[in-house]
């Protein structure tokens, strides 16, 4: 499937739909700060800025909340991009679910599958993205099988509906600790904002600049301090995400969608 066609003197509607990877965390604008419910940009926001950049007006809405499994995406946010009939439709789900322990790539595919087919029904151009190659990370090492599975199902089933691809698995960029947030799960701000300029890349939008610009040269980091950072990330993030798995609470218990409504940029 080629580009998106613009009309520059025309009006966009663009729909977000996902989790904390869509959301945006964990890239916070300059004036919402970094706190658990604070306001987050991500690549999502930033794709809507370039699509501003080219075109007379864009309407926006982002429906992703942090922590949703595809079941939840499915349930909460796709009757509302159904009755929005957006022009473009981002959709990243089933992440959550491939995480967990026990679950099955296959059987995710097949609700992904049905979504797709419910999404098409709109018109809209749909945009999906595949998982990340995990093999850089030793804590996510082991789920490499399982995303490599579950990317081949997303292929084939954007070749069925006629789905634009975002490759994450081959932006050996993101494979940089300086892509990823703290947490080592959600992408820091360069790492949303490259993210942003491969999906502008697959929708043929125009940018300045290239999301596979080399990482400046780094200093060696010393042992002892990064032992210190593996447990500090052990002790504020792995520890609490076990908990919430053992107590069947999310991150996401709570939280809105950002912006539930389609709404002018700018």
């Amino acid at each position: 499937m080629r580009g998106f066609d613009l009309d520059q003197n025309g009006i966009i509607s663009y729909v977000a739909l996902g989790d904390s990877f869509t959301e945006g965390m964990d890239d916070p604008y300059p004036d919402s700060g970094e706190t658990p419910n604070g306001r987050y940009r991500g690549w999502a926001d930033r794709l809507a800025e370039h699509l501003a950049d080219n075109v007379a007006e864009v309407r926006y809405a982002n429906l992703a909340v942090r922590g949703k499994l595809i079941r939840q995406i499915v349930a909460d946010q796709v009757p509302r991009a159904m009755e929005l009939r957006p022009d473009l439709i981002t959709i990243c789900a089933g992440g959550n679910d491939i995480i967990r322990p026990g679950t099955d790539p296959d059987e995710i595919a097949e609700i992904f599958r049905r979504t797709i087919a419910k999404l098409s029904e709109t018109g809209a151009t749909i945009v999906v993205f595949t998982g990340m190659d995990t093999g850089f990370q030793p804590v996510m090492r082991h789920l490499r099988g399982k995303i490599a599975t579950y990317n081949m199902h997303l292929r084939a089933i954007a070749d069925e509906y006629g789905c634009l691809v975002v490759d994450l698995w081959s932006m050996k960029p993101l494979q940089d600790h300086r892509a990823w947030s703290w947490d080592r799960l959600h992408l820091s701000p360069e790492g949303h904002r490259r993210l942003s300029l491969r999906a502008c890349e697959v929708l043929g939008l125009p940018v300045d600049a290239d999301w596979r610009e080399p990482w400046p040269p780094e200093a060696p980091r010393d042992w002892r301090m990064a032992r210190q950072d593996d447990l500090h990330w052990a002790r504020e993030f792995l520890v609490p995400w076990i908990g919430r798995r053992l107590t069947g609470r999310s991150s996401g218990d709570g939280v809105r969608p950002k912006r539930p409504n389609l709404e002018r940029l700018r």
